[in-house]
């Protein structure tokens, strides 16, 4: 999931600073309740740490799906334009219209 390895590594470190770990122990895969033991306090806390790190802006809408480290992860590659986004394709252009005579 991750395409950015520095946005995984300083995420994955600003876990480990709160929860006293070693950062090679927190997974993409960990969730950050169930998995890491984050009440909304320590998630809200974690994600404003994130916020000043990588200078961004976290929605209030947006902390709900922020639910394990890997989605924490690709939102904020998304934000900072780090992902792969899919090629655009063109759009073929419509078929001209024959201005001959009106068929009757």
């Amino acid at each position: 999931m991750a395409k950015d390895p520095t946005i995984s590594l300083k995420i994955r470190t600003a876990l480990a600073e709160y929860l006293k770990h070693d950062s090679a122990t927190i997974l993409t895969t960990h969730h950050l309740r169930d998995d890491l033991g984050l009440d909304s306090m320590a998630v809200i806390e974690l994600l404003y740490r994130i916020e000043e790190t990588f200078d961004l802006q976290i929605p209030d809408q947006d902390l709900v799906g922020l639910t394990t480290v890997g989605l924490v992860v690709h939102y904020v590659e998304k934000r900072l334009g780090k992902t792969a986004s899919p090629v655009p394709t063109k759009k073929r252009p419509r078929p001209l219209e024959s201005k001959g005579k009106k068929k009757s």
